[in-house]
């Protein structure tokens, strides 16, 4: 029987020259003030072979609390432990600036580099990421505002969320840094990237590709319409054969596309963070890869 590549256990993000953990940890529903609780689920990421931490200065007002929270509440967990810092890779965003409802003005950047970095309690961030294309910014204002904060070491890569094929390829176009990821929503449920053309750009420019949302809102581990029963009906037989959960194996089929996704696991339970690892089990033929497509498309494939 042939497989699709396994995923490898490390891998470059991008051009940064940076190795990364094929999963990712998301701090969107970071909350609260368990400094210690947080600390116990970085532990079981690294113990799940996860380097890769995800965050945004966004992250706070979705769970009623103030922008920038989950940052803050990351940056305490850090400075609780030292040692700590240096094992993991830290991925950040900025330019949502709260009833704007987008910035990327130089100004704004600039201001927003800095006060994740404060949050966290940090001197650089390992990528830093513009999380929604500000359709009102020309491309030139961009690139001087991350081409500084990269020059004074407050970023070490830049990368971009939620932005179409177009707008990455004329930013770059600007950039005197390489775009080194970029982060989309994908899911077994969510196939607009695979099918218009952001993943193979990701390719093309050797980007690596942050995937959120990898368990389709939710739909994918609690099924209720047609399309998500029958998805969820193929990923159960695969994940049945490698023992493995439903969402192990929702996670390891968008990282057999050969763009290589990067799931980002939302989860903010430790025994859920662990299970992540288990997608690395999996292995695709690519009739079984096939078979999930064709039920979220719900029709053959020409």
């Amino acid at each position: 029987m042939m497989y699709l590549p396994s995923p490898e256990v490390r891998r470059p993000l991008g051009k940064s020259g940076i190795m990364v953990s094929p999963l990712a940890w998301g701090n969107w529903r970071l909350c609260g003030d368990d400094v210690p609780g947080v600390v116990t689920l970085l532990h079981a990421a690294l113990d799940a072979g996860i380097n890769l931490i995800d965050t945004a200065d966004i992250y706070g007002p979705d769970n009623n609390e103030a922008f920038g929270a989950s940052e803050a509440l990351l940056g305490r967990a850090l400075a609780s432990e030292p040692g700590l810092r240096e094992k993991l890779v830290i991925a950040t965003k900025g330019g949502i600036s709260m009833g704007v409802p987008y910035d990327s003005s130089a100004g704004y950047l600039t201001s927003a580099i800095d006060a994740s970095l404060a949050r966290l309690g940090i001197d650089t961030v390992e990528l830093w990421q513009i999380h929604r294309p500000d359709i009102l910014t020309h491309p030139a204002e961009i690139a001087k505002a991350i081409d500084a904060a990269h020059q004074a070491g407050k970023i070490h890569s830049f990368g971009v969320s939620n932005f179409t094929t177009a707008q990455i390829a004329t930013l770059q176009q600007f950039m005197t840094l390489p775009i080194v990821s970029t982060q989309p929503e994908l899911s077994a449920l969510k196939l607009a990237p695979i099918e218009n053309g952001e993943l193979d750009q990701a390719i093309a420019m050797d980007m690596a590709v942050m995937a959120w949302s990898p368990l389709g809102g939710g739909r994918i581990a609690a099924p209720k319409d047609a399309r998500a029963l029958a998805v969820a009906a193929e990923l159960d037989a695969v994940a049945a054969e490698f023992g493995v959960s439903r969402t192990a194996a929702a996670y390891s089929w968008i990282m057999a596309h050969p763009a290589r996704a990067i799931p980002i696991i939302g989860s903010q339970k430790a025994e859920r963070i662990t299970q992540s690892a288990d997608a690395l089990k999996v292995r695709w033929t690519r009739a079984r890869w096939y078979a999930v497509l064709v039920a979220a498309k719900g029709e053959p494939l020409p």
